[in-house]
């Protein structure tokens, strides 16, 4: 059998495979929540004629700002990054929680607006009349301790600009040119009530609607809060405040942070996320339904204006019917670009990786970044991608050619608590190894063997299966057909402001030059 017709039966299978995963469409015109699970954190959305652009934070992670793309509202997929890397020396290492923070989304006179905050280099705007094409990164404000920017243009043509403060509220309004590249004063809280809504933060202007300015801020905390909206007749206030969404009786913690959106029928949507710890922030879709001059969100059934989460519900009614799918998974190393779903965990460098669609397979080189002792923490060369489901199974195939003692290369799921599985060269020979790593009092320790076994061969296939109860646990197999488990159940967690993330990696723990690498043929993601 030819690799040619092996990777296109991969790339049909992986197709249906990524389907699988996470489903959130029923088939019957209506949608499950959550429509994504996976970590899209602080979700924006917007629509522009028929097309429906979310973008969601990166942090950490690079390329940044995820640009996801959908017809419906339920069915997303990946079609860009809003910057490549961003452009300071520190991000060529994994800077934890620092990165891309709460970005928004808007469109105006035919381009393509994004702005958003790093907590310590200040407030970019990113921008483009095509939001599959390159974006232009541009620092608007070199300023500290800013967060959650979101522009807003008034029906005069000026612009401003609402955004907090590091640690949440108040709500802080600029003037700002027509072109949004800059500020035109020092700003103006125009809201703060810390006992009536504390933990005030991800500021959304609305729509401008009969003669209200509206914007929407979650309040109580990341997950046991609420979304609140507020209104007032002047963009400078005094603005009204009303909760819109909140838990109530259902399952849905902390349902906050994100963007409403209106259809071309005229149905308005709010997409928000959901804190699921090892999981990250997932995104769930709720109807809105304006009610006295506010947007009654979700479902409310004590007919008092304030809505809880819906699971299911009828799907947005946006003209026509589209596919059911999701952002994507599986990779056969087919494509002459690495699929869109992966990140790094610092800006990306070509000597980290090398592509050979033909062979369809992906090389990590191991001398990319020397890290202390092997550690993943201090790694920016892991090629991962969000958690897509809340149990699935992980597999991939490598073959291995390390040049010096303690390289390594694997498959890893990663947070502050990380668990791997890999092959390494010892002085002489080599062995399979399940790693762990841990964060404890803000400091990262240095990996620990759990488990091994020596092994006489350079080509290997893992899997890590994660469960529901946020658990994983690694097999290994030398023929592609039976695999044998190895270690125990490991705990997943989450990342600084992150979910856990799974995926590769090729390592060298010498500062010296190393020829090895390590080709990985496929990633497959399954239930």
């Amino acid at each position: 059998m030819s690799k040619v017709f092996v990777c296109l039966l991969f790339s049909l299978v992986s197709t249906l495979v990524r389907a699988q995963v996470w489903q959130p469409d029923n088939g019957d015109g209506t949608y499950k929540n959550p429509i994504i699970y996976a970590d899209y954190s602080d979700p924006d959305v917007i629509r522009v004629g028929d097309d429906y652009y979310m973008v969601a934070s990166s942090f950490t992670c690079q390329p940044g700002v995820p640009v996801l793309h959908s017809k419906d509202l339920v069915s997303w997929q990946i079609i860009n990054y809003v910057y490549t890397a961003l452009p300071f020396q520190r991000y060529q290492k994994p800077q934890h929680g620092q990165g891309s923070w709460a970005p928004s989304i808007r469109y105006h006179n035919g381009k393509y607006y994004v702005y958003f905050c790093t907590p310590e280099e200040g407030l970019f705007m990113a921008s483009t009349t095509n939001p599959v094409r390159p974006w232009k990164l541009e620092l608007v404000q070199n300023v500290g301790n800013w967060e959650d920017p979101c522009p807003f243009w008034d029906d005069d043509g000026q612009a401003y600009l609402l955004h907090g403060r590091v640690g949440a509220g108040p709500a802080i309004l600029h003037k700002m040119s027509a072109d949004g590249k800059k500020l035109l004063d020092d700003g103006k809280v125009i809201y703060q009530d810390d006992k009536k809504q504390p933990v005030l933060e991800g500021f959304k202007f609305m729509e401008k609607r009969d003669g209200y300015y509206y914007f929407a801020a979650p309040a109580g905390g990341v997950g046991t809060g609420w979304q609140s909206v507020f209104r007032s007749k002047n963009i400078y206030g005094p603005y009204e405040d009303k909760i819109v969404l909140q838990q109530g009786k259902t399952n849905v913690n902390g349902p906050h942070q994100g963007g409403f959106v209106s259809t071309q029928t005229g149905e308005w949507w709010f997409i928000h996320f959901q804190d699921k710890d090892a999981y990250g922030r997932i995104v769930h879709l709720q109807p809105v339904a304006w009610q006295h001059g506010w947007p009654v969100t979700g479902q409310d059934e004590d007919g008092d204006g304030t809505g809880e989460p819906v699971l299911t519900y009828r799907k947005p009614n946006v003209g026509k019917s589209y596919p059911a799918g999701g952002p994507q998974t599986s990779d056969d190393f087919s494509q002459p670009n690495l699929g869109l779903q992966w990140q790094w965990h610092a800006a990306p460098q070509k000597q980290w990786y090398t592509l050979n669609p033909k062979a369809g397979t992906v090389r990590l080189h191991a001398a990319a970044m020397p890290t202390d002792n092997g550690s993943l923490f201090y790694a920016g060369n892991l090629l991962l991608q969000k958690f897509t489901a809340p149990a699935f199974e992980a597999t991939t195939k490598l073959t291995f050619k390390s040049e010096k003692a303690g390289e390594r290369a694997g498959l890893a799921v990663m947070g502050n608590y990380y668990t791997s599985i890999c092959l390494e060269q010892k002085a002489i020979g080599s062995r399979i190894v399940v790693y762990e790593g841990k964060r404890q009092d803000r400091k990262y320790l240095l990996p620990r063997e759990l488990a091994s076994i020596e092994v006489s061969t350079e080509t290997v296939w893992f899997r890590v299966r994660v469960n529901a109860d946020a658990t994983c646990a690694y097999s290994y197999s030398l023929d592609g057909n039976s695999y044998q488990e190895i270690g125990g159940r490991y705990p997943v967690e989450k990342g600084t402001w992150i979910g856990a993330k799974v995926g590769l990696f090729c390592l060298s723990p010498s500062v010296l030059k190393s020829k090895g690498y390590a080709d990985f043929d496929f990633f497959s993601v399954a239930k």
